[in-house]
């Protein structure tokens, strides 16, 4: 069997099917960011498939004014897009979720209990600004929690207010966080800093989940050089991540 060859004859990953899920992109066409067609939404999705990936969870930006989606409005993008999937044959299985900026609208989506979670767990993803902390952090985590979601930020790597502060980190922990770091920081692509704050929460065990955060075929590239250059070999064998377990 394969998965006992594997066992007797350990060999560099090649792929990402170790994770099976991604939690994490930006693949309605022309919702957010991300894709800006469904051409391209098609080609992407097909590379990630390639990669080794079963289960896309696709997150467009739910954003105050600058990305106003709404859940309506993603569910709407997210059947076209499985639609097109299915009529290309591309074997995955597809969702959408959302990524939510931790502001006002927020807070009102989460009084109206408006939210997309990631899975029937009621984990929900939530990113803030890279400028500073929301003032009502704390607030919005405690709510999430009462209200019955489990918050999952998004790429905690990448806020330069938290770079290297193991504190602040824990304190994000203890108030229930749970932490999606994107596998491109680990390989450089936004630079050094953020690299070596992803490879700490790494080398602590702080990082629940690992996400591509793709919204362009150019991701998809630097994905499939950092696979081939082997540069996640370690990543991948040496630490426990939880996106099999998504449902």
């Amino acid at each position: 069997m394969q998965w006992i060859s594997r066992i007797l004859s350990p060999s560099r990953p090649t792929d990402f099917s170790v994770l099976q899920t991604d939690l994490h992109s930006h693949l309605l066409p022309g919702i957010d960011d991300g894709v800006p067609d469904m051409n391209e939404a098609l080609e992407l999705i097909e590379a990630l498939v390639e990669m080794g990936y079963r289960r896309l969870i696709t997150t467009p930006h739910v954003s105050g004014e600058r990305y106003p989606n709404t859940s309506a409005a993603i569910r709407e993008a997210e059947r076209a897009t499985r639609d097109a999937i299915q009529k290309a044959g591309i074997p995955v299985e597809f969702r959408a979720a959302a990524e939510y900026m931790l502001d006002e609208n927020f807070a009102r989506l989460l009084k109206d209990n408006d939210l997309l979670p990631l899975d029937g767990q009621g984990r929900v993803l939530v990113e803030m600004s890279f400028l500073h902390p929301p003032l009502a952090l704390n607030k919005y985590l405690f709510e999430m929690q009462g209200k019955g979601y489990t918050p999952v930020l998004a790429h905690p790597e990448r806020y330069p207010f938290y770079h290297l502060k193991m504190e602040e980190y824990r304190a994000l922990k203890g108030a229930g966080c749970l932490f999606q770091v994107n596998i491109l920081s680990i390989t450089g692509h936004y630079g050094p800093d953020v690299q070596q704050s992803a490879l700490l929460l790494l080398r602590q065990g702080m990082a629940d989940f690992l996400g591509t955060d793709a919204h362009r075929m150019r991701h998809a590239i630097t994905l499939q050089a950092a696979l081939r250059s082997g540069h996640l070999e370690k990543i991948l064998t040496k630490y426990f991540f939880q996106n099999s377990a998504m449902n």
